[in-house]
């Protein structure tokens, strides 16, 4: 029980909630449970015990009755042969006192009393009260009937059954059979004992249920109370819905305990997919592995549909037992784009410094030209540079409509010049529907692959470009003098992760290229087409709207 010490200063009303709110769930099921447990034990013990009294009270009228009928039968001679009336009643005594006696003795019964129609007693135990009235009710009876009622008479309380004897159907006199209330009541007394003997003993046996209860229930909910479960369960659920990263809890049993919005959203998990084992969720075999064999992970890299995700698992382990695993789940989708424009750029300023590295030395040649005096030289040289440079920037302007592109075909041509390729652009028409950011990230990577593998090539190195534009789509054609894709690994290339190069120059390895490329080509719903001879790469993306879009 955690108490506290401003609950000293509140009124006895709010102490005693303030306490009750200090227990734990499992004190107050506790509490709660005791207190059921005693009331019904009690309530049943208590109904025992009336039903056991009700019980003996019905049983000592039931032989009361009976044996004054057996014995109105036996007492008839006697009644006819004396003539028994109120006046005459000694010879009746005489030869009913003893018989009364001898079966009282023998049936357990406290008194058996014959008596005239009138109610004159002919027996009694105390032969002092033989001859006097009878107390109690004999009308009933006198006129034919029986009557059973609990009267206090001469010998205290008793249950007793009056009946009459009869010479055929014409009532002669009475006898009456009586069990006081005392023998009744030890009769209960023993019964009781036993019933208290059972109470007790169920009462122990629902005390140690519910102390079992208790504590198991103490385990599962780690001895909170109501309000910090609530508490609890609200910041859980706020928490989940509020962070941006995927988390998804999985049991040591494979299946899915939990997983917030953000994880059903890059998982694309069904409506359905708490309690379903991680092997029939619609995942990637490879996190589907991972999710399922609980091992440790750190920042590994997971292709699910079109997503790349960046995964983390740590196994929840609780006094040695592993309960399962939390992954968290981050979508490096976009920043894999804008690495690979950080790389296209990156490449630009390579260039860019060769080139200025390039002009340095031509620029120094061109001053010990005129130092030499050799000044037409000098001149001839630098223009000569320039204009090469100028036709082809014009080059690329003028067949090239967006600048971004121009920019870029620019940039990997010193690029391709520097590692000794050959870079030719034909372009024509308009590209008007992709973003620059799509048509840097599409161009780009096809470029960057065909100058790696062209470079790596037998004389002579080259790649070829070609970009097409019209009302209906574009069309972008990348061809090298390298070895081209194996018709076998075409599809396969396409993929997040393939590559053959080595991944140390990425955070999270090659292979994402051509990936995001094929992203472009499923989002605007075109096509690839890869060739061996000569090595070409053909991307078609038809434009949002036109003919070949729709069909």
């Amino acid at each position: 029980m955690r108490w506290h010490p401003d609950q000293m200063r509140l009124r006895p009303r709010d102490r005693a909630r303030a306490r009750a709110r200090s227990l734990s769930l499992a004190q107050q099921v506790l509490v709660l449970l005791l207190a059921l447990v005693v009331l019904l034990i009690g309530a049943g013990t208590a109904a025992a015990v009336l039903d056991a009294q009700r019980g003996s009270a019905k049983e000592a009228e039931r032989r009361a009755v009976a044996l004054a009928q057996a014995l109105a039968v036996l007492a008839v001679p006697v009644y006819l042969d004396e003539q028994i009336t109120d006046q005459h009643t000694g010879g009746g005594s005489a030869a009913l006192q003893p018989l009364a006696e001898a079966v009282r003795a023998r049936t357990g019964t406290d008194f058996i009393v014959f008596m005239t129609l009138e109610g004159t007693r002919l027996s009694h135990p105390n032969p002092d009260l033989i001859g006097g009235t009878f107390l109690g009710t004999i009308g009933p009876a006198a006129a034919g009937g029986v009557v059973t009622e609990t009267y206090e008479g001469t010998l205290g309380t008793s249950v007793r059954a009056v009946v009459p004897i009869l010479d055929g159907d014409d009532p002669i006199g009475l006898v009456s059979v009586g069990i006081l209330q005392e023998q009744i009541w030890t009769s209960v007394r023993r019964d009781i004992a036993l019933i208290v003997l059972v109470g007790l003993l169920a009462l122990a046996l629902a005390l140690a249920g519910a102390w079992a209860i208790s504590r198991r229930l103490d385990r599962l909910t780690h001895g909170l109370g109501p309000v910090e479960i609530t508490r609890m369960y609200e910041h859980h659920q706020a928490v989940l819905h509020a962070v941006r990263e995927g988390l998804i809890v999985v049991g040591a049993d494979r299946t899915v305990v939990l997983a917030n919005d953000e994880a059903v959203n890059l998982l694309d998990l069904p409506a359905e997919h708490v309690g379903r084992d991680v092997g029939d969720l619609p995942l990637p075999p490879a996190l589907a592995d991972l999710l399922g064999s609980g091992a440790r992970a750190a920042d590994e890299l997971f292709v699910c549909g079109d997503r790349l995700l960046v995964v983390s698992q740590r196994p929840t382990i609780r006094d040695g037992v592993v309960l399962g695993t939390v992954t968290t789940l981050r979508d490096h989708t976009e920043l894999e784009a804008l690495t690979g424009e950080l790389e296209t750029t990156r490449g630009f300023a390579e260039a860019l410094r060769a080139q200025v590295h390039e002009a340095a030395n031509r620029l120094h040649a061109v001053v010990m030209m005129v130092e030499t005096g050799e000044p037409e030289r000098a001149v001839e040289f630098a223009t000569a540079e320039i204009e090469s440079s100028q036709q082809l920037a014009d080059s690329l302007m003028a067949s090239v409509s967006d600048p971004a592109v121009a920019a870029l075909l620019l940039g990997k041509t010193a690029q391709a010049r520097q590692r000794g390729v050959e870079l030719t652009v034909d372009a024509h028409g308009e590209i008007g529907f992709l973003s620059d950011r799509e048509l840097v990230t599409l161009i780009g990577n096809l470029v960057d692959n065909a100058i790696d593998v062209s470079a790596q090539a037998e004389p002579p190195r080259w790649v070829g470009v070609a970009l097409a534009g019209d009302a209906e789509g574009l069309r972008v054609r990348v061809s090298d003098s390298g070895p081209g894709l194996d018709p076998a690994q075409a599809d396969e290339a396409f993929r997040w992760g393939w590559s053959t190069k080595s991944g140390d120059e990425r955070p999270h390895g090659r292979g994402l290229g051509l990936a995001l490329v094929q992203q472009i080509v499923a989002q605007y719903g075109g096509s690839v087409h890869t060739d061996r001879d000569p090595a070409v790469v053909e991307v078609w993306l038809p434009a949002p709207g036109s003919e070949r879009a729709r069909s």
